[in-house]
This record gives structure tokens, C-alpha cells and sequence, in this order.
């Protein structure tokens, strides 16, 4: 296993995401009205909402709402167009994803967010936690709420 350091690291001590405890992560679908993921999202505190297929419930992409609320006010998107001219979609061919569990150590998800681990697309804002498999959506964890466990973890 790779060697991370970070000021961070050493207050890990050894956590995983799952010590995080990522609330259960909310999906919307392509076909949901835009008012109706942003209510959802507002109700929650949620910054980004996953997007799933209707039929198979395959991970399509996301909606980042700070970036959704600020379309809305450029009016390049309405509350009532479908989520699907909003989101923002995952490549499906061609491009390898980082799987972040329940397991990963938060060494690895501090080196995602700052575009480590995967070696790919740079510093991310969040990752989707699904299972091993990467068959079920579990939650999502953002770079605040690993902050925030630093913050709160005693030293």
C-alpha cells in the first residue's frame, strides 16, 4: 500500500470512510424535474445528488448544486426542465474510476480529493462510496467532512 503524507495523516490513525459516517446518499433520476432534486437536496443540506438510471439504477452521474443553483440564475436551465440537462455525467468508456468504499482508509480519500490516488482528472469536491463492487450507491463524502472529522477527532 502506497505511503501518504499529508499534516493530516497522522490523525487518521488508521479510520476509514465508514468512521465518517456519510449520511445515505440521495439519488435523483435524469427524468426528476429540477425543482424537485433541489427541494430535496435543500431539505437534506445536500450539496451534490447522484443520478441514477430509472431501469437498472446504474450510476449516470451527479448534480452539483451550488453549480445547478448558479445555472438557474444564468437561466441556462429552468426548475422544470429534467434533471438530465443539469447534470453532469460520468464517462463511461475509456476512463478508469477510483472505487471508494466503507473501507477505504482516509489517507486515500484525502489523496482523492487532492487528485492523488486515481492519477487522473485532478482535485475532486467529493466521491461516491459505493460497495466493492460498485453495485449500490452507499453515500457520498465530501472534502468537509473530512475536515471536519480532523476537527473534531482529538489529537
Amino acid at each position: 500500500m502506497a505511503q501518504f503524507s499529508s499534516t493530516w495523516a497522522q490523525k487518521y490513525r488508521g479510520a476509514t470512510v465508514e468512521d465518517l459516517d456519510p449520511p445515505p446518499a440521495l439519488s435523483t433520476k435524469p427524468t426528476e424535474l429540477i425543482s424537485y432534486a433541489l427541494m430535496n437536496a435543500y431539505e437534506r443540506d445536500y450539496s451534490h445528488l447522484t443520478v441514477v438510471s430509472e431501469d437498472t439504477r446504474a450510476l449516470l452521474g451527479y448534480l452539483n448544486i451550488p453549480r445547478l443553483k448558479q445555472m438557474l440564475k444564468e437561466g441556462a436551465v429552468s426548475e422544470t426542465d429534467h434533471v438530465e440537462k443539469a447534470m453532469q455525467k460520468f464517462q463511461r468508456s475509456g476512463k478508469v474510476y477510483k472505487v471508494i468504499t466503507m473501507d477505504t482508509p482516509l489517507e486515500e480519500l484525502e489523496s482523492f480529493f487532492t487528485g492523488g490516488t486515481s492519477g487522473s482528472s485532478g482535485p475532486q469536491e467529493f466521491a461516491v462510496v459505493t460497495d466493492g463492487d460498485r453495485r449500490f450507491v452507499l453515500g457520498v463524502a465530501t472534502k468537509g467532512d473530512l475536515e471536519q472529522f480532523v476537527k473534531r477527532r482529538p489529537a
